[in-house]
């Protein structure tokens, strides 16, 4: 977090009457349609100068999810497709320290300068792992992008960790070396 910014959080309280989470609570009982109305409404009902009320409405929009509840969310109900996930996330971090594993609400990217794989739980009994392969022709199992569209080239689907296997790992590292 920027210096700027965790300054003015810190100073929230003095300045505002309220820690960031204090307004946070607020403004979650409430429903607007814009930022600029959130924005009016600290503003004229609570005295926030401007700047703290833009900050505050920014910061409240963001998710308090950590990558770690992000991940348990997508498997809730798919408890069975962790193992498939973990060996995934462990083979991909073992390529190199330049790998970034990042949850979404849907899906993990895994970067390395680019993303060049997504792992997502398609249904309860399936992984989607899709991949940036531009020259790579398709086979019965690494097969086109299908519901990944422009994200990835390819995608494979797995339903057992034994299908994280040398040959998959291959394709993994190949997409790896392509995303320098």
């Amino acid at each position: 977090m920027d210096k700027a910014l965790q300054t003015m959080i810190d100073n929230m309280p003095d300045k505002t009457g309220k820690s960031l989470n204090e307004w946070k609570a607020i403004l979650k009982e409430k429903s607007f349609a814009k930022h600029s109305e959130v924005v009016k409404f600290l503003k004229t009902e609570h005295g926030v100068t401007h700047g703290y009320a833009n900050t505050i409405v920014t910061l409240s929009k963001e998710e308090d999810n950590s990558s770690e509840d992000l991940v348990e969310a997508q498997y809730q109900g798919k408890e069975n497709l962790i193992p498939i996930y973990e060996k995934l996330i462990d083979y991909a971090k073992s390529l190199g320290s330049d790998v970034t594993i990042t949850p979404k609400k849907g899906s993990v990217s895994i970067i390395r300068r680019r993303q060049f794989l997504l792992v997502k739980p398609a249904t309860k009994s399936r992984i989607d792992l899709g991949f940036k392969l531009p020259d790579k022709p398709t086979t019965d199992r690494l097969e086109n992008s299908g519901p990944f569209g422009t994200m990835c080239t390819h995608r494979v689907q797995l339903t057992d960790p034994k299908e994280v296997d040398s040959e998959l790992k291959a394709w993994i590292k190949e997409a790896y070396e392509e995303s320098k």
